[in-house]
């Protein structure tokens, strides 16, 4: 029986890494060990701890048992997306180094050849989703667009770890693959409400209607049968004698 295990986990990778000539896919390739080394040492996040896959323009990142989420999303997303905009600055336009970025939180063991279990392949999934290439498509003067799990933003965000509001994220559906759940991305910069993702919703004309539809859930729109809803209260509730739960 193998071991098991939740890790904290994170993904990135750069766009556009195959457009660009081999000098500046050199430059990418170190800035994005160094600047994510930096992040980490700025959130009191210890580096040296973390295991990572390195693949190009991508690394998969697992960090040691303890590792603070809110350090991840905050401080750390925070250092990485600002050291971005200072590598970038005077560098011509084609030559930016701009990330997407996951975190998920999950089931993650050490195997022969990397980790097993579900958080790894997921986060791969949100990494390499339609919609957060687009929010980042989208947005043009972004350096980094950024996508957590549903776990990591209700337990972190919307319970107010962090100094990022909840308001900053945009809720989607991702179906890529064999997975399909429940995202929040971010685009530090920019209204990520506002960001056109080139996405249909279910059922619309011309929605393939496949495994591989994304969908983007207005914050208006009624809530679907068998969706999972969480409301974030952030504050002291007085409710003498109330019973909050589930009626069925």
């Amino acid at each position: 029986m193998g071991t098991f295990g939740r890790r904290l986990l994170l993904a990135v990778d750069a766009k556009g890494y195959g457009g660009v000539d081999v000098v500046t896919q050199r430059e990418w390739q170190e800035a994005i060990r160094r600047l994510l080394e930096e992040a980490a040492r700025v959130a009191g996040l210890d580096w040296e701890q973390w295991v990572t896959q390195v693949g190009g323009d991508s690394v998969f990142a697992v960090l040691p048992q303890g590792a603070s989420e809110p350090a991840l999303v905050d401080p750390f997303m925070r250092q990485l997306e600002s050291d971005l905009r200072t590598f970038n600055r005077n560098r011509r336009d084609e030559a930016w180094l701009r990330l997407r970025a996951a975190v998920h939180f999950g089931t993650a063991s050490p195997a022969a050849n990397g980790f097993e279990g579900r958080a790894p392949v997921e986060i791969g999934r949100l990494l390499d989703s339609r919609v957060l290439k687009a929010a980042l498509a989208a947005a043009p003067e972004a350096h980094l667009a950024l996508a957590v799990s549903a776990t990591v933003f209700n337990d972190v965000i919307g319970e107010a770890y962090t100094t990022i509001r909840p308001q900053e994220f945009r809720e989607v559906r991702v179906a890529e693959k064999e997975y399909a759940g429940r995202a929040w991305i971010r685009v530090p910069g920019y209204d990520v409400e506002s960001l056109d993702l080139g996405v249909a919703e279910p059922g619309a004309e011309g929605s393939s209607g496949g495994a591989e539809t994304v969908a983007v859930r207005p914050r208006s729109a009624p809530t679907a049968a068998g969706d999972t809803v969480v409301h974030v209260i952030n504050g002291t509730v007085h409710a003498p004698g109330a019973v909050f739960g589930i009626s069925k």
